[in-house]
């Protein structure tokens, strides 16, 4: 049996952009995405702490250590500049390796920046 499990999560970085003209996607600062274990194109969960919003979408590579946490496309309508938002992906395993996988959790400064 296979299931699904926290793979990776960006714990509360702040919206600094939102393209609503865009192609949909996240762009995630650089840094942030490796401390993360997040690669570009990878399916995230965006759950907005504001406004309770939820969405999925993919990841784009964005410059590194900038802080950038933009929504571009329609997801730019769930967020605005300044809210908390959690990134979360998730991983497909078999139930036993599920039992011992340790996820990548980080805790982003308040600037999104890595400590």
């Amino acid at each position: 049996m296979r299931i699904e499990v926290l793979k990776s999560k960006i714990h509360r970085v702040k919206i600094t952009q939102a393209e609503l003209h865009y192609v949909g996607s996240i762009t995630i600062d650089e840094a942030l995405m490796e401390a993360a274990n997040l690669i570009e194109g990878e399916k995230v969960q965006v759950v907005n702490i504001n406004n309770g919003e939820r969405l999925e979408t993919y990841v784009i590579k964005g410059e590194r250590n900038t802080g950038t946490i933009c929504l571009n496309g329609p997801a730019a309508r769930k967020a605005q500049v300044g809210d908390v938002v959690i990134i979360i992906s998730y991983a497909s395993m078999e139930f036993e390796e599920a039992k011992k996988f340790k996820p990548t959790l980080i805790f982003p400064t308040p600037d999104n920046m890595l400590e």
